[in-house]
């Protein structure tokens, strides 16, 4: 999986197509990702103990990260991920349009 936590995607497909938004977390082992406004649930909570308050909180649901695509500055637009290896072997993911570090 090539997208990670903190990266600026936008979605290709379902109810949230096109909202941008950065990742929240990525969960690598289940093939999803969190982005920030989108795929918001309403879950309605209630009190338990005193710290606890009661109502309707907005919850993140992880989307497959199938159906979300990086965002590439540079081309401001959505780009699929390259990986290119340095002569001192570390690896940097690129951009497949423009060749830019993503």
């Amino acid at each position: 999986m090539r997208i990670k936590k903190g990266d600026d995607v936008v979605v290709r497909v379902g109810k949230w197509a096109g909202t941008r938004g950065e990742v929240i977390r990525a969960l690598p082992a289940e093939g999803k990702v969190e982005v920030a406004g989108a795929n918001i649930a309403k879950r309605h909570l209630k009190q338990t103990g005193q710290t606890m308050q009661a109502g309707i909180v907005d919850k993140f649901v992880p989307l497959p990260v199938a159906s979300v695509s990086l965002w590439c500055k540079k081309c401001d637009g959505p780009t699929r991920a390259g990986m290119k290896v340095a002569e001192d072997g570390t690896k940097t993911r690129i951009c497949r349009k423009c060749g830019a570090d993503l």
